[in-house]
């Protein structure tokens, strides 16, 4: 199945980033064990930002830094559409990369960072998101020499078939990050995860 993007303004390219999920899903992980699926838990922890703060101007990401699952990624990637208009993905566990779809980390909007959990055998760059918890902190280093603190609001784990393409892509009046990955059994037929794992998270300011 492919789902094909349409043409918006950037204030609302927020829905453009409707194939992620699709894409992810097909292009995670390889010949690997399942990823651990999240905890269940009685409704969805939500944490407000620390504060309410300006968006920043355009500044496209250049190093990705979340200490509770001890990730530094240097190697940033742009990520495009594919000629069937579904997303890119990273060509290795290794790097992380911003869909240009989506507004830059820091402006207003949610901004979309994808990685693998895994690949080949080998953990990926998001091999630990899904015990990322509501309250963490990450920042993104942009090419303009400033960085983008971001607070975790919350965590979720979505079925392929049940993808809140609006509550994850849809338009939002805060700085937002997403941050996507695979996640929950690996269906060895379909050589695909059956699952995304999804962090949302606020922009708190500046570093």
């Amino acid at each position: 199945m492919a789902i094909h993007l349409r043409t918006h303004s950037r204030r609302a390219r927020g829905l453009a980033g409707v194939a992620l999920a699709v894409a992810l899903l097909s292009g995670c992980g390889g010949p690997a064990t399942s990823a651990p699926t999240a905890p269940a838990a009685d409704g969805p922890a939500v944490v407000a930002p620390a504060a309410s703060v300006g968006a920043l101007s355009e500044a496209r990401p250049t190093r990705l830094l979340i200490p509770s699952i001890d990730v530094d990624s240097t190697t940033m990637m742009d990520l495009g559409l594919n000629p069937d208009r579904s997303l890119e993905v990273p060509p290795d566990g290794a790097t992380a990369g911003w869909y240009t779809g989506s507004p830059t980390p820091g402006e207003l909007g949610p901004s979309v960072i994808a990685a693998h959990v895994d690949w080949n055998g080998e953990e990926g760059v998001f091999y630990d998101l899904r015990e990322m918890e509501p309250g963490d902190e990450l920042t993104v280093e942009r090419a303009d020499g400033s960085t983008a603190r971001f607070e975790v609001l919350r965590v979720e784990q979505y079925p392929k078939d049940e993808f809140p393409t609006s509550e994850v892509y849809g338009d939002v009046d805060t700085p937002q990050l997403r941050l996507i990955t695979c996640g929950g059994e690996f269906d060895d037929e379909a050589r695909s995860y059956r699952d995304n794992v999804v962090v949302y998270a606020g922009f708190v300011g500046t570093a």
